[in-house]
């Protein structure tokens, strides 16, 4: 989707919001909030152990299931390893958001392993998201033209859907063009450099947004990273282009990287009910929009990993470890009577959530 494409359909609707936007609270359900704060603040350590545990043995099991894949001596052994590699390393992969979240010295050394086993090798470093995801999160930014990972798909023409999720799957050449061609062209290039900083350096979807130069520690850390980025795929184009990397296993790996972006792009898609049209809204409101997926649900296991099934609550307590969400989540059901506003963020599954985003945009008269 362009962004021109994008700014026309944002601007071409004075449609009033219908459904659950057009009931979205004026002011905020103090009680959830206090509740929320209250009854999770001996939830708020993260605990070493399990993050290392869960990211290594994901990114181990996913890249075994990627050299399966390409050492199969079958089409159906190929595909069968290939979708291990997709959920394990898609599980690995969503780390990312933790590191966005959790504090420098909370877990030492995570930010830098994690980036020499996922965010290199799959060209989604770790400043991709920092410094946009916290935007995200600021109560003034989000829904509106300001949230880099927001736009009001529910009330936008059905075809922008689709659009949204080939997008994914075309992302990880994107990415090889990205480090592997532009990053070093931007070096001869001040404009092409600035470009590339505010256009192609995030995992956002709001074609408007635009990142500032990087500073200080973070933007040494960001060039680091950059440049260890930009040798790998310059590597990988080159070793496949004289054949030292088989053709057939730089698909396959293509086809896992883009198996995570898809599965990611799924995920994203039914994370918010993305019913706000650019006003700023409430906490409670911005909660509302947001979507739980908790039990007895038990594919979000699969799609909604490291504690992305809990996405709303993510919103009310962003510092919370995402091993804890869980906890958290069962605390605030038993304690908050039915009429909260907190249950009615809780959503039975994905096909639902998907069915209602599409019924929505369908009737959009954008």
């Amino acid at each position: 989707m362009s962004g021109s494409t994008t700014l026309e359909l944002q601007r071409a609707s004075n449609r009033p919001l219908s459904g659950e936007a057009a009931r979205t609270p004026a002011s905020d359900d103090k009680a959830m909030l206090k509740a929320a704060a209250d009854l999770t603040r001996d939830l708020n350590v993260a605990r070493p152990a399990i993050y290392w545990a869960d990211m290594i043995g994901s990114a181990a099991v996913g890249y075994a299931g990627l050299l399966l894949a390409i050492f199969a001596n079958s089409a159906l052994a190929a595909v069968a390893a290939g979708v291990v590699a997709v959920l394990a390393l898609y599980r690995a992969g969503s780390f990312i958001h933790e590191l966005t979240h959790i504090k420098p010295n909370a877990v030492p050394g995570f930010r830098l392993v994690w980036n020499l086993l996922i965010g290199i090798p799959l060209l989604v470093p770790s400043f991709m998201y920092e410094g946009v995801h916290n935007q995200h999160h600021a109560k003034r930014y989000y829904g509106t033209v300001n949230d880099p990972e927001y736009l009001p798909l529910a009330l936008m023409k059905p075809w922008t859907l689709p659009v949204f999720m080939v997008a994914a799957l075309l992302a990880p050449v994107g990415l090889l063009i990205r480090f592997g061609i532009l990053a070093p062209l931007s070096l001869l290039s001040p404009v092409l450099r600035d470009q590339v900083v505010a256009k192609y350096s995030g995992l956002q979807i709001n074609p408007q947004f635009r990142r500032p130069q990087p500073e200080g520690e973070f933007r040494r850390q960001w060039l680091a990273m950059e440049v260890a980025c930009s040798l790998w795929a310059i590597a990988l184009l080159a070793m496949t282009a004289t054949g030292v990397v088989p053709f057939r296993a730089f698909l396959i790996f293509l086809g896992v990287a883009s198996g995570v972006m898809f599965l990611n792009q799924v995920r994203t898609l039914v994370a918010h009910l993305w019913e706000n049209d650019g006003e700023p809204m409430t906490v409670t409101a911005q909660f509302l929009d947001s979507v739980n997926v908790p039990p007895p649900a038990t594919l979000p296991v699969f799609w909604a990993p490291v504690g992305l099934r809990y996405h709303a609550l993510h919103h009310l307590l962003p510092g919370l470890p995402y091993h804890a969400l869980g906890e958290a989540h069962r605390r605030l059901c038993k304690a908050l009577d039915s009429g909260s506003a907190y249950h009615e963020s809780s959503h039975r599954g994905l096909y639902g959530l998907v069915g209602r985003l599409a019924s929505s945009s369908w009737n959009s008269t954008r």
